[in-house]
């Protein structure tokens, strides 16, 4: 008799236990039913489509990674199966849609799209229990969902020029985004401080511009220089195998070649795209490098940057020269990345230089340009109309306002929200990423143990984000193509860092940004938080503890 009612005490206590569903992020429709189904070694996967291919392989490297056993793939099963299925027929405003229907028989999967039904596999992901490693009896909630994202651009952004970071761990980037249903990946490949991009036309950019002599100590101005090299850089290869890894996971890879600022790596490696090509590279005696020092006393005038900040030294707008070399790099980076986008930066460019370099102004007179804010705007206009030629669109910070939009050009709203309602207005697409709500190199918490930048975004803040703005008309609204978080690593200096400070607020970000409006419940939304704790700790992912400390919290509605 003690071991029957054990027995049914355990039963009990299993189908409780699978009874706790806690997706994120949440689904437009859920239903849970009465019962479970168990995965197994014996469970196969059902893949007809060689569409469905990469959903059904990152599932079984998911099972191998953190419960120890893969499952075999088979065209056809009638109990105890996963089935993948993609109908290919898209309405618009459909895309990503799925459902996913659990049975006592097994998991059927199904998309508008591929995209859908690989979106319909993390769900299913998030089913699984989170205790234990080495499970080969995985039970999980019989439940039907039907679900589908708010909007159509989900990014994530990721800083290497600052510090460069290897290709494992962008892959390892990559499936944070694609856990969480991000699908665009914004890979900020050129700065001051490093060009890791390979141009072959160009091996300077690399063998020169993606070395520093050192970097400065704590947060600037610094303490000092550390004195140690910093140096990486991507090759084409390199690049080819990240593009197709993420094509496998339904990211879309936005890579961004910054211009006209922010561009002190490649003016190391190629002075001449410099206004004053024989002018020292200013970097305060009190942040620079031994190094440095050293081969400025031996003669060399241009060095990599090795502080954080903003820099006179800027591509210069009145040389052609300058724009067949931003041409001829651009002609490598579009044969590289199939997207429809390039990124071209255009925030934070001094105008110093050009009012005093005479190529500029001659520029500016045979133009009939008001100022240098309008030799901005042609900047801009003319490498967009380079790259629209080749087939590309381009996005860019919302600085790329001033002087005049370039006509076809989308654009990231960095500083508060006002450039992309005022770009929306003028009927461009925009994406939004405030520094408020989105800048994930902010601190999580008030009593940070490591150097940030500073501000203060806590997840219940980055949870509170509405990426349209009431202010702009409802007519207009519809160029809101969604928002991203932007992960700036001046002080990211190693991958554990970028965990800390990426999780857990991309788990309240992709809620934001998938979800309904009405959907979203902060109170409901921490609740589910708490198993996505567990599985973070599954996943061996290095979150932040910064939720669970009182002192630094805020209240979502404020």
């Amino acid at each position: 008799m003690k071991s029957f009612l054990l027995m049914l005490f355990l039963i009990a206590g299993i189908a409780l236990h699978a009874q706790q569903v806690n997706i994120i992020p949440q689904p437009q429709q859920l239903n849970v039913k009465k019962g479970t189904f168990t995965i197994n070694p014996l469970t196969v996967l059902v893949v007809k489509d060689e569409g469905d291919k990469a959903s059904a392989s990152f599932l079984n490297q998911h099972l191998k990674t953190y419960y120890g056993f893969e499952l075999k793939s088979v065209t056809a099963a009638s109990k105890n199966f996963i089935r993948f299925s993609t109908k290919k027929f898209i309405q618009p405003g459909t895309e990503g849609k799925y459902e996913l229907n659990v049975s006592a028989k097994g998991a059927e999967i199904s998309g508008d799209t591929y995209a859908g039904t690989f979106y319909g596999m993390q769900t299913l992901i998030q089913l699984l229990p989170v205790e234990s490693r080495s499970k080969k009896q995985l039970i999980i909630q019989q439940v039907a969902v039907t679900d589908a994202p708010r909007f159509q651009y989900r990014g994530m952004h990721l800083d290497v020029g600052r510090h460069f970071f290897p290709v494992s761990f962008v892959k390892r980037y990559i499936d944070f985004l694609a856990y969480h249903k991000f699908n665009v990946f914004h890979w900020h490949l050129t700065e001051d401080q490093g060009w890791r991009i390979e141009i072959k036309k160009y091996p300077l950019l690399t063998s020169m511009g993606s070395k520093r002599n050192g970097t400065i100590i704590g947060r600037y101005p610094g303490k000092g220089n550390d004195n140690t090299p910093h140096e990486g850089f991507y090759t084409q290869d390199e690049i080819k195998e990240v593009l197709q890894y993420a094509k496998d996971r339904f990211v879309e890879v936005i890579p961004e070649i910054e211009m006209p600022g922010h561009s002190s790596a490649a003016i190391a490696a190629y002075p001449w795209l410099s206004c004053f090509p024989n002018k020292t590279t200013a970097i305060p005696i009190n942040m620079v490098s031994l190094k440095t020092v050293q081969d400025a006393q031996k003669g060399q005038v241009k060095f990599v940057q090795e502080t954080w900040g903003v820099f006179d030294d800027v591509f210069c707008a009145g040389k052609d020269e300058t724009f067949t070399f931003l041409e001829n790099v651009l002609d490598e980076v579009v044969e590289l990345f199939p997207s429809k986008y390039i990124h071209i930066g255009g925030d934070e460019c001094p105008k110093t230089h050009w009012k005093i370099c005479p190529a500029c102004q001659k520029r500016i007179k045979d133009l009939g340009l008001k100022d240098e804010h309008e030799l901005q705007s042609y900047f801009i206009q003319r490498i967009e109309k380079y790259l629209n030629s080749k087939g590309k669109t381009i996005i860019g910070w919302d600085e790329i306002l001033e002087g005049g939009l370039a006509p076809n050009a989308q654009v990231m709203s960095w500083r508060g929200e006002a450039g992309g309602i005022a770009a929306a207005k003028e009927n461009h697409y925009v994406i939004m990423t405030p520094g408020s709500h989105v800048y994930f190199d902010h601190k999580q918490t008030s009593r940070e143990d490591s150097v940030t930048i500073g501000g203060f975004t806590t997840i219940q803040k980055v949870y509170s984000y509405e990426p349209v703005p009431k202010e702009l008309p409802e007519s207009q609204t519809k160029f809101v193509r969604g928002a991203q978080a932007n992960v700036w690593t001046e002080y990211m200096d190693n991958t554990n860092k970028i965990e800390y400070m990426v999780f857990p607020r991309i788990a309240a970000l992709s809620e934001v940004l998938w979800s309904s409006k009405e959907q979203r419940n902060w109170g409901d939304f921490e609740k589910r938080l708490q198993t996505e704790f567990k599985r973070y700790d599954l996943m061996n992912i290095n979150y932040s503890k910064a939720y669970f400390d009182p002192k630094s919290t805020e209240n979502p509605s404020r």
